[in-house]
């Protein structure tokens, strides 16, 4: 019998408010996404297409801004509180992978 490997994945526990405003976020993001198939399958002109595709570029950032916010104010300095200097380096790593 194969033994289990524990999970090293870490997790945050959100506010109420924080989950239900990142979930609305992504729904709406769905949908936009569901919108631009519907479009192409429909043989909808490229240039009204692009523009939704931008919209969704747009939600998509704004998400990310929301959620880095919040990461830094939770999370980050809660680390840095606790002495974990790694996490500095974390934050640096995943703000060049944004950046790209």
């Amino acid at each position: 019998m194969k033994e289990k490997k524990e999970c090293c994945h870490k997790t945050k526990e959100r506010s109420e408010k924080e989950y239900k405003n990142l979930i609305h976020r992504l729904n709406r993001i769905e949908g936009q996404i569901r919108g631009i198939k519907k479009m192409v399958e429909n043989d909808s002109y490229c240039t009204e297409i692009l523009v939704q595709v931008s919209a969704v570029n747009a939600a998509l950032n704004s998400f990310n801004k929301v959620l880095l916010s919040n990461h830094i104010r939770t999370c980050v300095a809660e680390d840095i509180r606790q002495g974990k200097e790694e996490t500095i380096e974390e934050l640096v790593f995943t703000l060049q992978k944004l950046m790209k």
